[in-house]
């Protein structure tokens, strides 16, 4: 990888890269019209992409609630893994949580994912449960995480959505 990812919002021109990233990381992906619903119907989900030489080479998505956020996935073009682009987008994502006023987020992971549960807890998740039998491809618990020390609010965070009280 030559150049630092950039990470911005997510597009409907990324759905073909995202699908491509989707079917090839989860045993049972989500279809490409479920992210179109998230970026056009959906308003409680915000959703990053990682970019590098101009090609997306990850994504991580969000809902959100009034101060609640659940984490829905994180993914890594396979060879653009093992170059810090997941923790930097999971990063970006807990800052954005964060800037749209989440006190917390959770998640959950494959028991068995021992990468991804290490960068969760470098990052401040910890487990808090488990999900029994949760995916459905082999029958897996999942670990449900949480993560309460999202980093501070970004003062000038603003985006289309962003609702002025004052204007309302």
């Amino acid at each position: 990888m030559s150049n630092e990812p950039v990470i911005r919002r997510m597009t409907m021109d990324d759905l073909p890269a995202v699908d491509a990233i989707e079917k090839a990381t989860f045993a049972r992906p989500w279809p490409e019209s479920a992210y179109a619903h998230e970026l056009q119907k959906n308003p409680a989900a915000r959703y990053l992409v990682a970019e590098t030489d101009g090609k997306v080479a990850g994504f991580a998505g969000a809902w959100i609630i009034i101060d609640e956020s659940h984490i829905t996935n994180i993914a890594v073009a396979e060879a653009a893994r093992g170059q810090g682009i997941g923790r930097k987008l999971t990063e970006a994502l807990l800052q954005y949580l964060s800037n749209l006023g989440a006190a917390y987020t959770t998640l959950e992971v494959r028991e068995s994912n021992a990468a991804a549960i290490g960068l969760y807890r470098s990052l401040g998740f910890q487990a808090v449960g488990r999900r029994k039998r949760y995916y459905e491809d082999n029958g897996e618990d999942a670990l449900i995480m949480v993560c309460d020390c999202l980093p501070p609010t970004d003062p000038d965070f603003e985006e289309p959505e962003t609702l002025h009280l004052d204007e309302a």
